[in-house]
């Protein structure tokens, strides 16, 4: 089958699923969605985090915040092991599970007054459940938002203008860092003197363009690695602090309409090119790679279903949801653009960027082969910048504007997942009764602080990139079924179908926590005590909250038959 065809089918399959499996069955007969429920951003509106959005606001920066790296950067390593088995869990993994836990964690929190996961752990499952998740959480958000610094510094750096390296993108910090600046004059504008939103919102996406353009002409150079990734986590601190109104919602959603603007554009040079496949169908074992099962679901990550997904869902975007039914465009529909950006991904490194197998196999040849994570994203842009190309756009632009939209995407996640990690130590500190910690600001520090830790993180004296995805990977997979167990608790509580989301449960935490234990052994036949202890903490972590789950579980069941 030839990517075009393969990619009609699929876009396909994404209408279907939404209209009838997350509009008609998931909305109105499991959760029964009310139009007339009073969601958190109303009843609790403090217009700092409770902010009542727009849906097509909201669903910008719900899709800004979960999108980030992930979904361009996971497939870009997966299809390693070959098209096929990278598109089948990039397709069916979103419709079948991402999209529904995503959704389905959404309307939770918008029930539970817009708290996060841990604490609706509380109460659906038990009190000791909360912690447990919050430790998880702490982990998971602390070492993904350190390898999206260490990625995004990699696309910056770059010695001077003479000397650039093919992976790096210095030419995106300009446009990026003016995104900012556009979104704060906007949000001010809107909030503070009422003016109109959508005349501005074009404006700015106008002038975010016009920037793009003008960052070929003055790529920022001279500044290393190590530079930027202190500058970042300056960005994030500042960024989490301040209220969503004036930088994340405005951002986050002048980033959407860059993001949609830079599908359309990929899908129909796609098309244009028609490409075949450069990559071979099944690769079931590329040299030095793990094996594919189950690190295929591990590495694409957030490319099909996260966990970090329901941290911003009842982290951020809950407390901004309008009414209960714009929860299925929102989640299930924000989680079908990632899955879509997945799968251009998976177009770009398998069919875009290479023009023959083995041209692929020079850059795919081993595990090992890209010596980086900011390597394969390059490659991800080298392929879409092609697709762009074909509309008769100059490649260079082409280029640049991709890498705007990845650095961009990253940087969204990067301050929203700094804001949840200060949600995060807030409720530590809450639990057990540590005051300092409630305070934003000292928890911001320690949340930047714990980012900080992992982007300087290194494995023999390298940056330990790769490493720390697939660690990233695990603790993902396994919040994501810690997620889907606390949904199915809730579900079987209310005498409500569970199969839909204890199906999915079981796969994704038998799969990650089989290669969790597998890449402890791993860690510890190679002296990395470290590594292995923040795996084993997970682990049991994990353990111990599904034992919580099981044990309540029992107890519901024998209420329902007495």
């Amino acid at each position: 089958m030839t990517p075009v065809v393969m990619t009609i089918l699929v876009l396909s399959l994404y209408l279907v699923f939404y209209r009838f499996y997350a509009r008609s069955f998931l909305g109105k007969r499991v959760f029964e969605l009310d139009p007339n429920a009073v969601t958190p951003a109303h009843s609790m509106r403090d217009n700092v985090d409770y902010v009542p959005a727009n849906k097509y606001v909201l669903f910008g920066h719900h899709f800004a915040s979960i999108a980030g790296l992930a979904p361009m950067l996971g497939p870009a390593i997966a299809v390693i092991w070959g098209w096929v088995p990278a598109l089948c869990w990039v397709v069916f993994g979103t419709l079948l599970i991402g999209a529904v836990h995503d959704f389905s964690a959404l309307v939770l929190s918008a029930r539970y007054r817009g708290q996060s996961m841990g604490t609706i752990a509380h109460e659906v499952i038990s009190p000791r459940t909360r912690l447990l998740f919050l430790l998880v959480i702490f982990f998971l958000v602390a070492l993904a938002m350190g390898v999206f610094v260490l990625v995004i510094s990699g696309l910056f750096a770059a010695p001077d203008a003479a000397n650039i390296p093919a992976t790096a993108h210095p030419e995106a910090v300009f446009p990026t860092y003016s995104l900012m600046l556009i979104a704060m004059l906007i949000g001010f504008l809107v909030h503070r003197k009422k003016m109109p939103m959508w005349p501005l919102m074009g404006l700015g996406f106008v002038l975010m363009l016009l920037c793009t353009a003008f960052g070929l002409t003055m790529p920022v150079t001279g500044i290393s690695t190590t530079g930027w990734t202190w500058s970042l986590l300056i960005y994030a601190f500042i960024a989490s602090v301040l209220p969503v109104w004036l930088l994340l919602q405005p951002r986050d959603f002048l980033n959407s309409l860059l993001l949609y603007l830079a599908i359309f554009s990929m899908l129909i040079g796609f098309f244009m090119l028609s490409p075949d496949w450069a990559a071979p169908a099944i690769n079931p074992n590329p040299v030095g790679a793990p094996p594919m099962l189950p690190f295929l679901f591990i590495v694409i990550a957030c490319g099909a279903v996260s966990g970090f997904h329901g941290i911003v869902a009842s982290g951020t975007t809950a407390k901004q949801l309008d009414k209960e039914t714009d929860a299925p465009l929102i989640g299930y529909g924000g989680m079908i653009g990632e899955s879509l950006l997945a799968l251009l991904a998976v177009l770009a490194t398998t069919a875009g960027a290479f023009s023959s197998r083995v041209e692929w196999e020079s850059f795919y040849g081993s595990w090992n082969q890209a010596v980086g994570l900011h390597q394969k994203l390059g490659i991800f842009i080298q392929g879409n910048a092609n697709f762009i190309h074909q509309l008769g756009v100059p490649l260079d632009y082409a280029a640049a504007f991709i890498s705007v939209v990845v650095v961009g995407f990253a940087m969204t996640s990067v301050d929203t997942g700094a804001r949840l990690l200060r949600f995060n130590m807030q409720e530590i500190g809450n639990t057990l009764g540590i005051k300092g910690l409630e305070n934003r600001y000292v928890a911001t520090t320690l949340a930047v602080a714990a980012m900080g830790f992992f982007a300087f993180f290194e494995v023999d004296g390298k940056p330990a990139g790769l490493f720390l995805w697939t660690l990233f990977g695990t603790t993902n997979q396994v919040l994501a079924g810690l997620t889907l167990l606390t949904v199915t608790i809730y579900l079987y509580r209310k005498k409500k179908p569970i199969l839909y989301t204890l199906l999915p449960m079981f796969l994704v935490l038998g799969a990650t926590i089989s290669g969790m234990v597998m890449g402890v052994i791993k860690a510890v036949s190679h002296g990395q005590w470290a590594v292995a202890s923040v795996g084993a903490v997970i682990f049991i972590l994990a353990a111990w909250v599904l034992l919580e789950g099981v044990l309540v579980a029992t107890r519901i069941r024998k209420e329902h038959n007495a």
